[in-house]
Order: C-alpha cells, then structure tokens, then sequence
C-alpha cells in the first residue's frame, strides 16, 4: 500500500473526452485528488462522484483538481459525467495497471464468492507529486467533503 510520503505513482490515461491526462499536468502546478471507484452508474460511485462534482469550485479554490478513476473505457466515463452532470475529470484504467500502481485492485468477497474489484480509495497529491493522504476502502457518503477538509490542512 502507499502511503503518506510517497512519491505519487505516474500516470497517462485517457479521459472521458479521448484526451490523455497524465500526473505531469499538475506538477508544479495544482494539487490533486486522485480517486478510484468500482464502476459507471453504480449507486456508491455516483453518490460519491456527483458530492466530488458539488464540491468542485470549494476544490478549485484551493488549487486543487479531482479525477476519478476506473477499469470502465471513455464512452462509459462519458455516459456517466453526461448522464449525471459531473464536472470532475474520470480517467479509464482499461488494463488496470494505474489500480495495481495505487494498490487498489484487490481480492475481495461477496455473497460467499471472492473476485478482484476496485477497493475505492482516495488519494491526495501535492504539488511536488507526494502522496499527502492515503485512504483505503473508504465509503462513499460524505467522502467528498472529508476530502476537501484534508485539502483545506495542506
């Protein structure tokens, strides 16, 4: 697992509009949430992405962008943000090699059945590309504005 001090893994990913976002782009420049969700237009992940979304300019107001990402492809992420008015960035880790950087993807059990999922976590990225914040499988409601408080101390 990472964890507070750790350089943020490197990341180029396409988003929902087919253009690459990579963690360049915010070196130096802007902090960043990066968080991992299951799938599209699930109840948890759109609770969570659409409390990311209302949040946005309190964000923004602290230098501070928010991607969200999953194993979905970019005409899923598009459906969603379009689908639900969201104004966060989603990025498809198709192969799932950025859920295997975070550590994120993991075996997990259901109804007696075991299967690898996305373990929705949340990381905090400071401008020098330093994991600031780590969290693991953390739930859905309300996240957002914990997030934003953690912001708010860097």
């Amino acid at each position: 697992m990472l964890k507070v001090g750790d350089p943020a893994p490197d990341f180029a990913l396409p988003n929902a509009d087919l253009e690459k976002s990579e963690l360049s782009d915010y070196l130096g420049k802007r902090n960043l949430v990066l968080y991992f969700y299951p799938k599209d237009n699930t109840p948890g992940c759109t609770i969570e992405a659409l409390e990311f979304s209302d949040l946005m300019d309190e964000f923004q107001s602290l230098d501070t962008d928010i991607l969200g990402v999953s194993m979905d492809n970019c005409l899923s992420h598009g459906d969603f943000r379009d689908n639900n008015g969201l104004t966060i960035g989603l990025l498809a880790d198709i192969d799932g090699t950025l859920c295997q950087d975070y550590h994120v993807w993991a075996e997990k059990e259901a109804h007696g059945e075991k299967r690898m999922v996305i373990v929705r976590s949340t990381f905090v990225i400071d401008k020098q590309g330093i994991i600031r914040h780590a969290l693991y499988d953390v739930k859905p409601k309300g996240h957002a504005r914990a997030v934003l408080e953690l912001v708010k101390a860097l």
